[in-house]
């Protein structure tokens, strides 16, 4: 009897099942088929021989990796931009939400949407290209410093301004596609709510911080949730394009470490290595977060 109540639910959404089966293969070839590949981090892999062929070798890679002499510094440079980005990156599309939220001219607010997510269309290699045109010695920040009598700056050749260009650059690209979550949270909040508090007397201040802000909560705290977990992890592709010799101190971090290690050098095994590292650590960051905002009787992601 239970066989057949599942066998007729699962006939009255077959649609919904079919819309599901796509996604479900997708992650099963591209994201858990490839987790066989973790295998070689503990190997002395050799491409010719294969996974299975290759000789075990343990905790080599591991130990390789901790005992390296840029160790610190990658992990360094590493937290420090994700750090970075969590203070100043993850609350500019939340602040930009809620000012587009308090715009009552509709016209208007779809073109600030509009010019605030054409830069998420833009390739990194695009974007990069004009910070590095818009920085050079003869470029546009240069000669406004230097016609408001100012000596034009290296930006991208001195190890302190690299922090600062990557964040800026990360806000400007993302900043109106990243609100998009949010606006779409927004629209769940009761506008009964925001009569109620007219009635009240409470100003757009107040109900902004006494309603808008609690109704969005749960969204807030779940990205938050997702950006610790990457707290071990940036993108590559823009500090590669980015950084230069004079700024290795402050802009290389573990990717592009183990781009020049793994890739150029060929050392799959301590690519891979590297990777589990950052994903095991990634992992217990994302689980005590977790936990936390569990203890504090806020949402979770589990």
């Amino acid at each position: 009897m239970n066989g057949r109540l599942v066998w007729k639910r699962f006939a009255e959404s077959k649609y919904l099942y079919a819309m599901l089966l796509l996604p479900m293969v997708y992650f099963a070839l591209f994201h858990y088929g490839p987790m066989f590949g973790v295998l070689i981090a503990f190997k002395d892999y050799n491409m010719f021989e294969g996974v299975w062929g290759s000789d075990w070798v343990g905790l080599r890679y591991f130990r390789e990796f901790l005992q390296d002499p840029y160790f610190w510094r990658l992990v360094r440079n590493t937290v420090l931009l994700n750090l970075y980005l969590l203070c100043f990156y993850f609350p500019a599309p939340i602040v930009l939400a809620l000012l587009l939220n308090e715009l009552r001219r509709p016209r208007f607010k779809k073109v600030v949407q509009t010019i605030s997510y054409l830069p998420h269309f833009l390739s990194t290699v695009v974007v990069c290209g004009m910070i590095v045109n818009l920085l050079s010695s003869e470029g546009l920040v240069n000669r406004i410093v230097v016609s408001l009598g100012g000596e034009s700056v290296p930006f991208l050749m001195r190890a302190d301004w690299f922090r600062t260009i990557y964040v800026s650059s990360e806000i400007w690209q993302g900043l109106g596609w990243g609100s998009i979550i949010y606006l779409a949270a927004l629209t769940a909040v009761d506008p009964q709510l925001y009569e109620s508090a007219k009635i009240d007397g409470a100003n757009r201040w107040k109900q902004a911080v006494h309603i808008t802000l609690p109704g969005i909560a749960p969204v807030v705290t779940i990205m938050f949730l997702l950006t610790l977990g990457n707290i071990m992890t940036v993108g590559y592709e823009k500090i590669l394009l980015l950084y230069t010799g004079p700024t290795y101190e402050t802009a290389d971090v573990i990717s592009t470490f183990v781009y020049r290690r793994g890739l150029l050098g060929s050392d799959f095994s301590f690519a891979t290595a590297v990777g589990l590292f950052q994903s095991v650590i990634a992992l217990a960051f994302i689980a005590a977060a977790n936990r936390l905002a569990r203890f504090a009787g806020s949402t979770s992601l589990w």
